[in-house]
């Protein structure tokens, strides 16, 4: 494969990109990402990724590195150039390089760093791994306190994600302070007597596009919904669980800690609701 990839106002093949072995992302993380969903060549919940972008450089007072319009031409001219049908669009910004390295931040006129590149995912829709479901295991959440800002710290998430290959299961739930945080890249819910239940919004999880989406549309659906925190032990006496992201959309989870949900299949409202999320975000797709 070689892909076109964007690069501070270029788009080049993959093999000639570059950026300085200074800039602050490679150093010290100092960059926020996004990740936005393609379905039918079409992008997923533009809009909802785009104002969670400038929410997070604003947090980090990182200037913007090009209009929200201008954002969109790159996005469609990727998905067009790598000839996307079902896949993602990653996107990176940081607060670029001032040609050495500083804790302190850069002069305030340095040029952010902007990159872009897509991710082929045929079948990203109709998902084997969504059909079987996913086991999870709980592990301690250590990671900064601003995980509402959705940098590129994810150190922790990926060790997280390598714990759980190592216990043969799919993902980690993590948890602070005895309650559920979210996933290593995915916000939790569990479903109990026909309610749905996950952690309210605050700076100790990411303000997740999907998320506001389908509890969105569960509530059209008539669904209850009860946002508070709960524990791990809650969520394995569930009838059923999922987790929802950009790149899952709504994944059925169906052990946790080795304890079986339900009867160990993917649970009916989870499925019913990765099934409006799919057909809802088809038909408002850009």
């Amino acid at each position: 494969m070689n892909r076109t990839v964007f690069v501070n106002g270029e788009y080049l093949p993959e093999t000639e990109a570059k950026i300085s072995i200074f800039d602050r992302g490679f150093l010290m993380a100092d960059a926020v990402y996004e990740v936005t969903s393609v379905l039918d060549s079409k992008l997923i919940d533009f809009d909802g990724h785009a104002l969670r972008l400038k929410r997070s450089l604003d947090e980090l007072q990182m200037a913007e590195p090009c209009t929200k319009e201008e954002l969109l031409e790159i996005h469609r001219k990727l998905v067009e150039k790598n000839g996307i049908e079902e896949g993602l669009v990653y996107l990176q910004v940081t607060r670029g390089s001032d040609g050495d390295r500083d804790f302190v931040f850069p002069p305030a006129d340095t040029k952010p760093t902007l990159v872009l590149f897509t991710q082929n995912k045929p079948g990203l829709a109709d998902s084997p791994a969504a059909r079987k479901g996913a086991k999870v295991i709980s592990i301690d959440d250590i990671r900064w306190g601003r995980r509402d800002i959705k940098t590129t710290q994810l150190l922790y998430p990926s060790l997280g994600k390598m714990m759980a290959k190592a216990a043969g299961c799919d993902d980690a739930w993590m948890i602070e302070d005895g309650h559920v945080t979210e996933g290593t890249s995915n916000n939790a819910y569990f479903v109990k007597g026909g309610k749905i239940v996950t952690r309210p919004l605050s700076n100790e999880i990411l303000h997740g596009i999907t998320r506001k989406a389908v509890l969105r549309m569960a509530a059209e659906a008539q669904m209850e919904v009860e946002e508070r925190l709960f524990t791990i032990d809650e969520a394995k006496e569930a009838d059923e669980a999922f987790t929802t992201s950009a790149s899952a959309f709504v994944m059925p989870v169906i052990e946790i800690d080795g304890v079986q949900l339900g009867d160990g299949s993917p649970g009916p409202i989870a499925k019913r609701l990765r099934e409006i999320y799919l057909d809802e975000s088809r038909k408002a797709a850009i």
